[in-house]
């Protein structure tokens, strides 16, 4: 098989594991050229699956050694920095969240956590020309390495830093690929009407990686509803998190309420029987999504 028919294969196989939705998401898998993201060989391959029961301390994590750039077209996880556990994300696991936003050309999109920039070249192959990523990678080696790798995208722009501070100005899609625990209020404020947020809240299960619930948060006008995306193991977000929630989290977790989220509440009120998540200017609720005015009212 040649690189190119490696690559038809994988994305075919990520259509049978997905079954995305969004036009040119499979092409774009198909056109990306992986390898060129992840450094020069040997490059190390692993199972997602292996890779979470290793966090939770069931197993040991192994890898294998490849040289070929056709081994790297299946649906595996490629190790970036073995010291620190990074690595390139399941393709499978990326797509859905990616489908999930429905980006359309012309979109306007923010990935938060762009590690080396492969996902958020499939980002911008799917909104194309017209449109725009802005990638944010707190590592900044991971950050130098995406902006290499991403020159040759004019519709892409990376920065080096830390996404509590950070403004991407005004969005259709907003990618937050760190688990945190709750949206920032950054973030809905440049959410455009109609526009989405996709985002993992997590329960920290290690100084650095938690688990939780793939989110998605759609803006109409001043409400924002809410629903599950997936089950995720993720790195965690550093300053993304609020400590003090961290209870709240494990407990949203335990219940079941992280699962039943149906909205996200902006307005000022008591914490109730509702509120999965509560904290100041930001309520995760498995209420229904009304506007901000009509729910203080």
């Amino acid at each position: 098989m040649t690189l190119e028919d490696c690559r038809a294969f994988y994305a075919q196989e990520i259509r049978f594991a997905v079954n995305p939705t969004t036009p040119g998401l499979l092409d774009a898998f198909a056109r990306v050229p992986r390898e060129k993201f992840l450094g020069p060989p040997p490059w190390q391959l692993g199972s997602a699956e292996t890779r979470a029961l290793s966090a939770a301390g069931m197993m040991q994590m192994a890898y294998v050694a490849v040289e070929d750039p056709r081994d790297l077209y299946h649906n595996v996880v490629v190790s970036i920095d073995r010291s620190k556990d990074i690595n390139n994300g399941q393709p499978g696991s990326l797509a859905r969240w990616i489908d999930s936003l429905a980006l359309k050309p012309g979109d306007r999109a923010f990935h938060l956590g762009c590690g080396v920039g492969y996902y958020t070249a499939i980002m911008a192959e799917v909104v194309g020309p017209g449109g725009s990523v802005v990638g944010l990678e707190l590592n900044p080696e991971l950050a130098s390495r995406a902006k290499d790798n991403l020159a040759d995208y004019p519709n892409v722009t990376v920065h080096a830093g830390d996404g509590a501070g950070f403004d991407p100005g005004a969005c259709d899609a907003i990618f937050v690929n760190c688990g945190v625990t709750h949206p920032q209020a950054i973030w809905l404020d440049r959410l455009n009407d109609l526009g989405r947020l996709v985002a993992p809240f997590t329960m920290a299960m290690s100084p650095t990686l938690g688990q939780g619930i793939m989110t998605k948060i759609s803006r109409r006008g001043d409400s924002y509803s809410a629903e599950m995306v997936s089950p995720v193991a993720i790195f965690s977000g550093g300053k993304l998190r609020d400590p003090t929630l961290e209870p709240e989290m494990a407990k949203a977790l335990r219940s079941g309420g992280l699962l039943k989220l149906k909205s996200v509440r902006r307005d000022a009120h008591e914490p109730g029987e509702t509120c999965v998540i509560h904290t100041t200017g930001v309520c995760l609720s498995m209420a229904e999504a009304v506007a901000a005015a009509a729910a203080s009212s």
